[in-house]
């Protein structure tokens, strides 16, 4: 006996989801499918599905539920299925809803820039904080285009978009072609990993500051530094060292200028003498 690899069971079981998935939104399309939950519990798997309309799913007595929980226990390779079903509170805020709607004004004939703006101003309306709608195909012409309608706070992938984002999808068919309709929408009260807010030391559960107490010094009372009696001594003793030694370097200074003066006059009156004595000799 062979035994199962864990990894394949696990693909089987998202496979047999996704069928049974295409298969509920098939039969409960015009009851407002709004989406599927598995649930797997000791008695079996419990199969949640949201409906804008209640009544049309369950049926007169419960017929329609009960024919519909059959077919998935005949059909489908679940494990003692059961179908519970639940209304959807705001049908405006259910990406699912909001994509059936838009692919049905599409094939109602709605021009397309008039469903998504239409589309994406209810979802906003409805409170919401952010929505994306893409349309994709044979929207006006004889070639595939995408067109995106955008409108509030956004996230287009990592783990904010996975956790935050709805995302729902329907197919629109026309004359001109297919058209995939897409529709995500961010929840409202979603708080962002960005987003902080500050809260005050009672909130938080800190008890108050203690207050320190501050010396005041009156503005009257003026401080007089202590004057150091040595220290002014000293001062006045470099000071007058500093004095007599300027006053020796200026008489200094000053004889040096007069032996200069008298050297110069010297030189002055060799000059004359030699002069007179030249003069002389030339009269000869």
């Amino acid at each position: 006996m062979s035994k199962t690899n864990t990894v394949r069971n696990i693909v089987n079981r998202n496979i047999e989801r996704q069928l049974v998935r295409e298969y509920l939104l098939k039969e409960t399309e015009r009851a407002g499918f709004g989406g599927l939950e598995f649930k797997r519990t000791p008695e079996g798997t419990l199969v949640k599905l949201q409906a804008e309309q209640v009544g049309r799913v369950i049926g007169r007595r419960g017929k329609v539920i009960h024919e519909l929980q059959r077919r998935l226990k005949n059909d489908f390779n679940l494990d003692k299925p059961r179908l519970e079903v639940n209304e959807i509170e705001e049908p405006r805020l259910n990406a699912q809803v909001m994509a059936s709607r838009l692919a049905s004004s599409l094939e109602r004939g709605w021009f397309f820039r008039r469903a998504g703006h239409s589309t994406s101003q209810n979802i906003m309306d409805a409170g919401a904080r952010g929505c994306l709608i893409i349309l994709s195909g044979k929207i006006s012409g004889a070639r595939h285009r995408v067109q995106k309608f955008q409108k509030g706070h956004i996230k287009f992938c990592g783990e904010t978009a996975l956790e935050f984002m709805d995302e729902g999808f329907a197919t629109a068919v026309k004359k001109l072609g297919t058209i995939g309709c897409t529709v995500r929408i961010m929840r409202p009260g979603v708080k962002l990993p960005h987003e902080i807010s500050i809260q005050d030391r009672a909130e938080s559960g800190l008890g108050p500051i203690e207050e320190v107490s501050m010396l005041e010094i009156p503005e009257d009372v003026e401080e007089t530094p202590e004057v150091d009696e040595a220290a002014v001594a000293d001062t006045e003793e470099v000071v007058d060292s500093v004095v007599e030694k300027m006053a020796e370097m200026e008489a200094a200074a000053e004889e040096a200028a007069e032996s200069t003066e008298a050297a110069e006059e010297a030189t002055e009156a060799t000059e004359e003498a030699v002069d007179d004595s030249t003069e002389a000799e030339e009269g000869e």
